[in-house]
């Protein structure tokens, strides 16, 4: 488990108030608190919605993110990011990657 010291601010959901906020000691704060032990491929997810969310200033639909899965797991990415995030892209991985609930999502 994390030594996990102050966290930023979140909304009642459990956001990030603010994104720019966002660290991986952070993210493993969050994902300890949701029960998920970050791997390699959790990792990559995060990173890849980070860069995205850098670029964009606006969170990675989930088609992005298994788009990006697929390239690792031909035809497999929607399976790998739910596998990986059971309860969700947007309650699990937007969380631990720092990010505002999105407005709209889509599931893939």
């Amino acid at each position: 488990m994390t030594e996990c010291r102050e966290m930023p601010a979140r909304d009642v959901e459990g956001y990030l108030v603010e994104p720019d906020t966002w660290s991986e000691e952070i993210a493993r704060c969050l994902g300890d608190e949701m029960g998920i032990e970050l791997g390699d491929d959790h990792w990559d997810v995060i990173r890849f919605m980070r860069e995205f969310y850098a670029e964009h200033r606006v969170p990675a639909d989930a088609r992005f993110v298994i788009r990006h899965l697929d390239s690792r797991y031909p035809r497999q990415g929607r399976q790998r990011l739910f596998e990986l995030f059971p309860y969700g892209y947007v309650g699990q991985a937007c969380k631990v990657a720092g990010m505002k609930r999105p407005r709209g999502w889509s599931t893939g």
